[in-house]
């Protein structure tokens, strides 16, 4: 199981990554010779960005996560995935 305070940091990354979508969609359009979808892109950006910060607080902690905490974390990403889209979506670029 996730630690409270790492699956509070989690949720505070995904907060902080929902604010800036328009930016992640920018840089995701920058791609877009490659990649087609850019929100989708975008999407990718982000999910990859909090997944690198959930590395990082186990890192920091010298642990490394479980199967069940990459579990449970994809469990946040998927509960917030709707937030996450409809925020990039909206985002004037």
């Amino acid at each position: 199981m996730i630690p409270h305070t790492t699956r509070q940091f989690i949720d505070s990354l995904i907060d902080y990554y929902i604010s800036e979508a328009a930016s992640y969609k920018q840089l995701a359009r920058t791609y877009s010779e490659e990649v087609e979808d850019i929100d989708a892109n975008a999407f990718g950006i982000i999910v990859g960005c909090i997944y690198s910060g959930f590395l990082q607080a186990y890192q920091n902690q010298k642990q490394k996560p479980l199967l069940e905490d990459t579990q449970e974390f994809t469990q946040m990403i998927k509960t917030r995935a709707a937030q996450i889209k409809r925020s990039i979506l909206d985002a004037k670029i």
